[in-house]
């Protein structure tokens, strides 16, 4: 299983596509994200990127932390799980309702 890392700081112009290409310097990226705010559509200016390995990780966080990438300096560090609570304020709660069960006419 690869490893996951945060990247902060992003450029509203950094898509998915982007974060792989930057990060794919330094190793296999299994899978990169930008995560977008649903109501505007728009970059909430963080992303997540899956390197195959820990030393690639390790290499990107190194190489890429505090470089700049269309006029912000990134910030990349290994994400943490989800348990130990968001940093900063504000883990994805609040999505609610899911499915449009309310009616009891299944």
């Amino acid at each position: 299983m690869g490893k996951k890392l945060y990247v902060g700081n992003l450029a509203y112009s950094v898509t998915d596509s982007t974060l792989q290409q930057i990060f794919s310097a330094h190793g296999n990226v299994t899978s990169a994200q930008v995560i977008m705010d649903r109501d505007t559509g728009r970059s909430k200016g963080f992303g997540f990127v899956e390197m195959g390995s820990d030393q690639e990780a390790q290499a990107a966080i190194t190489a890429l932390n505090g470089t700049e990438v269309e006029g912000r300096n990134l910030t990349v560090n290994e994400a943490r799980p989800k348990t130990e609570g968001p940093r900063g304020g504000g883990g994805g709660g609040g999505r609610g309702g899911y499915g449009g069960r309310r009616g009891g006419n299944y």
